[in-house]
């Protein structure tokens, strides 16, 4: 099997490894990357706190093909954007999201990238994010974290459909039953299934089972993996690469999209 070149960095670049230090750079890390279209993880985050509209509007003004980021449900059935089940990491205050009313959940204060709280951080509406991604013509990226039930899913997509394009969004999930309920709602829906797992038949089944593409760990892949993958119409998005030679290394190799933190 044919690997890609080895990262001199290892698993992790050592620009990763600063941004989880907390380091802040105040521009990106510009790259080659031919057609492979770029998508700014949790908005610009290896910038702004992720997952906010600070976040999503610094990359809205940046040549970002999309804008990622993730949804929850609230305990009063609305849907609000964070990573995390619970609020700690990110704000001073820690609630568990999907225990929590939404309003409750928004008047948290996030934290900055240098763990000071900042007044005009707080955790968005899904209707926010979209908006923005709108107003900048965007792709929205959009990650259903967790199982939701069919209702929820639908509800979801309501918004999506009162608020932004439905043509111009992918959906991504670990949970593949989340996106089957997706499927049989949006038949044309483009939806990429998030995995770290190996690439292998009972994979690409699973794929062309509801005609899912692939959104998977970075290091999953190489260019045999990525031939095999593309031979069966299955589009390739990778995960979080922040490591420019690693990022070229793929943009070469042909994958259809790289998620990032910083790189542009």
């Amino acid at each position: 099997m044919k690997e890609l070149p080895q990262d001199p960095y290892g698993s992790f670049s050592a620009y990763n490894n600063t941004i989880k230090k907390g380091y802040q750079r105040m521009d990106t890390i510009k790259i080659q990357h031919g057609n492979t279209k770029i998508i700014a993880h949790r908005g610009l985050s290896g910038i702004e706190c992720e997952n906010t509209c600070a976040a999503f509007v610094a990359a809205g003004n940046r040549d970002y093909f999309g804008i990622e980021t993730d949804v929850h449900k609230t305990a009063d059935g609305k849907y609000i954007i964070i990573h995390d089940d619970e609020t700690g990491r990110v704000a001073a205050e820690n609630q568990n999201v999907e225990k929590t009313a939404f309003d409750q959940l928004r008047s948290i204060q996030l934290l900055d990238k240098d763990g000071v709280p900042r007044g005009d951080l707080c955790l968005p509406a899904l209707s926010e994010y979209l908006r923005i991604c709108k107003k900048y013509k965007k792709t929205a990226v959009l990650e259903l974290k967790n199982l939701f039930l069919k209702q929820e899913v639908q509800a979801i997509v309501q918004i999506v459909k009162e608020t932004y394009d439905m043509h111009r969004l992918i959906f991504i999930s670990f949970d593949y039953q989340t996106l089957v309920f997706l499927r049989e709602l949006e038949p044309d829906a483009a939806i990429q299934f998030l995995c770290f797992c190996e690439i292998n038949d009972e994979l690409i089944q699973k794929l062309k089972k509801y005609n899912f593409d692939l959104d998977i760990y970075f290091e999953r892949l190489n260019t045999d993996a990525i031939e095999l993958l593309h031979s069966r119409g299955i589009k390739i998005n990778c995960w979080t690469v922040d490591d420019q030679t690693a990022a070229e290394r793929l943009a070469a190799a042909g994958v259809d999209y790289i998620t990032t933190n910083i790189l542009q």
